[in-house]
Protein backbone atom coordinates (compact mmCIF):
# COMPACT_ATOMS: atom_id res chain seq x y z
CA UNK A 1 0.00 0.00 0.00
CA UNK A 2 1.40 3.25 -1.26
CA UNK A 3 1.99 5.96 1.68
CA UNK A 4 0.95 9.73 0.87
CA UNK A 5 2.51 12.77 3.31
CA UNK A 6 0.01 15.02 4.46
CA UNK A 7 1.00 17.56 2.06
CA UNK A 8 -0.48 15.64 -0.68
CA UNK A 9 -3.22 14.53 1.07
CA UNK A 10 -4.54 18.41 1.73
CA UNK A 11 -3.28 19.75 -1.68
CA UNK A 12 -5.13 16.77 -3.13
CA UNK A 13 -8.45 17.48 -1.29
CA UNK A 14 -7.65 21.50 -1.84
CA UNK A 15 -7.86 21.18 -5.41
CA UNK A 16 -11.08 19.04 -5.06
CA UNK A 17 -13.22 21.57 -3.56
CA UNK A 18 -12.01 23.80 -5.98
CA UNK A 19 -13.67 22.20 -8.52
CA UNK A 20 -17.14 21.87 -6.82
CA UNK A 21 -19.13 24.32 -8.42
CA UNK A 22 -21.97 25.06 -5.82
CA UNK A 23 -25.19 24.13 -7.12
CA UNK A 24 -28.24 26.92 -8.25
CA UNK A 25 -31.86 26.49 -7.53
CA UNK A 26 -34.21 28.37 -9.68
CA UNK A 27 -37.65 28.87 -7.61
CA UNK A 28 -40.60 27.89 -9.12
CA UNK A 29 -43.95 29.75 -8.18
CA UNK A 30 -45.77 28.20 -6.12
CA UNK A 31 -49.34 27.90 -8.46
CA UNK A 32 -47.04 28.24 -12.50
CA UNK A 33 -45.54 30.41 -14.48
CA UNK A 34 -46.78 33.62 -13.23
CA UNK A 35 -48.15 33.77 -9.55
CA UNK A 36 -47.18 36.57 -7.79
CA UNK A 37 -47.18 34.86 -4.34
CA UNK A 38 -49.53 32.70 -2.27
CA UNK A 39 -52.96 33.19 -2.08
CA UNK A 40 -53.92 34.18 1.69
CA UNK A 41 -57.03 35.54 2.97
CA UNK A 42 -58.00 38.33 5.99
CA UNK A 43 -59.21 36.56 8.81
CA UNK A 44 -60.50 39.87 10.70
CA UNK A 45 -63.11 42.41 10.38
CA UNK A 46 -60.88 45.24 9.05
CA UNK A 47 -56.81 45.11 8.15
CA UNK A 48 -55.07 47.94 7.48
CA UNK A 49 -52.63 47.39 4.21
CA UNK A 50 -49.35 50.28 4.96
CA UNK A 51 -46.98 51.10 3.60
CA UNK A 52 -43.65 49.69 5.55
CA UNK A 53 -44.27 46.88 7.70
CA UNK A 54 -44.63 49.13 10.79
CA UNK A 55 -47.88 49.70 12.83
CA UNK A 56 -47.60 53.69 12.38
CA UNK A 57 -46.83 53.34 8.86
CA UNK A 58 -49.31 55.48 6.86
CA UNK A 59 -52.49 53.04 5.87
CA UNK A 60 -52.65 52.48 1.49
CA UNK A 61 -55.80 50.69 1.96
CA UNK A 62 -58.47 48.55 4.50
CA UNK A 63 -59.12 45.22 3.90
CA UNK A 64 -62.15 43.44 4.86
CA UNK A 65 -62.97 39.62 6.53
CA UNK A 66 -62.43 37.55 3.61
CA UNK A 67 -60.64 39.58 1.45
CA UNK A 68 -58.33 37.47 -0.86
CA UNK A 69 -54.85 38.98 -0.82
CA UNK A 70 -51.39 37.47 -2.74
CA UNK A 71 -48.23 37.24 -0.08
CA UNK A 72 -45.11 37.62 -1.67
CA UNK A 73 -43.12 37.81 1.40
CA UNK A 74 -43.05 37.53 5.31
CA UNK A 75 -40.91 39.35 7.45
CA UNK A 76 -40.57 39.92 11.42
CA UNK A 77 -44.69 39.18 11.79
CA UNK A 78 -45.36 41.47 8.69
CA UNK A 79 -46.83 39.96 5.30
CA UNK A 80 -46.45 41.98 1.84
CA UNK A 81 -49.00 41.31 -0.07
CA UNK A 82 -50.65 41.94 -3.46
CA UNK A 83 -54.37 43.01 -4.10
CA UNK A 84 -54.22 41.32 -7.31
CA UNK A 85 -52.04 40.41 -10.38
CA UNK A 86 -52.35 43.55 -12.34
CA UNK A 87 -49.32 45.80 -12.77
CA UNK A 88 -51.11 48.75 -10.59
CA UNK A 89 -52.74 46.46 -8.02
CA UNK A 90 -52.37 47.73 -4.52
CA UNK A 91 -49.59 46.64 -2.67
CA UNK A 92 -48.69 46.40 0.93
CA UNK A 93 -47.74 45.23 4.44
CA UNK A 94 -50.36 43.50 6.58
CA UNK A 95 -49.78 42.21 10.26
CA UNK A 96 -49.62 38.60 9.42
CA UNK A 97 -51.34 37.55 12.65
CA UNK A 98 -54.42 38.86 10.93
CA UNK A 99 -54.41 36.03 7.33
CA UNK A 100 -53.90 32.53 7.00
CA UNK A 101 -51.68 31.76 4.35
CA UNK A 102 -52.64 28.91 1.58
CA UNK A 103 -56.20 28.11 3.43
CA UNK A 104 -57.82 24.83 3.00
CA UNK A 105 -60.85 25.08 1.33
CA UNK A 106 -64.14 22.60 1.57
CA UNK A 107 -67.31 21.82 0.26
CA UNK A 108 -69.72 20.34 2.60
CA UNK A 109 -71.38 17.02 1.70
CA UNK A 110 -73.94 17.24 4.61
CA UNK A 111 -75.18 19.71 7.50
CA UNK A 112 -71.87 20.39 9.07
CA UNK A 113 -71.28 21.93 12.09
CA UNK A 114 -68.01 23.67 13.07
CA UNK A 115 -66.37 24.16 16.37
CA UNK A 116 -63.94 27.00 17.52
CA UNK A 117 -61.35 23.86 18.40
CA UNK A 118 -61.41 20.12 17.72
CA UNK A 119 -63.99 18.96 20.26
CA UNK A 120 -67.78 18.76 20.20
CA UNK A 121 -67.67 20.46 23.42
CA UNK A 122 -65.96 23.57 22.09
CA UNK A 123 -68.38 26.37 21.16
CA UNK A 124 -69.95 26.30 18.15
CA UNK A 125 -68.96 28.81 15.16
CA UNK A 126 -71.53 28.05 12.35
CA UNK A 127 -73.97 25.28 10.69
CA UNK A 128 -72.79 24.68 7.33
CA UNK A 129 -75.68 23.53 4.91
CA UNK A 130 -75.62 20.62 2.59
CA UNK A 131 -72.93 21.79 -0.71
CA UNK A 132 -71.60 24.94 1.24
CA UNK A 133 -68.81 26.12 -0.56
CA UNK A 134 -66.19 27.69 1.73
CA UNK A 135 -64.18 29.61 -0.86
CA UNK A 136 -66.75 31.58 -1.51
CA UNK A 137 -66.87 35.44 -0.05
CA UNK A 138 -70.31 34.72 0.98
CA UNK A 139 -69.32 31.92 3.17
CA UNK A 140 -65.90 32.37 3.47
CA UNK A 141 -64.87 30.52 6.36
CA UNK A 142 -61.18 29.32 5.99
CA UNK A 143 -59.68 25.76 7.81
CA UNK A 144 -57.00 26.43 10.00
CA UNK A 145 -56.74 23.53 11.37
CA UNK A 146 -58.09 19.55 10.03
CA UNK A 147 -57.95 16.36 11.67
CA UNK A 148 -60.06 13.98 10.24
CA UNK A 149 -63.87 14.38 11.07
Amino acid sequence: MKKYSLLTVLTALIMMLESVTLAHAEVIPPYGEGQIGLHAAVLCAELSLREAPDASSRTVQTLKYGDFILVTEVLDGWARCVLGDAEDAAAGWVNADYIVVDPAWYRTEERTPVYAWNDTSAPKVALLDANTELFDPDTFLPILKDEGE
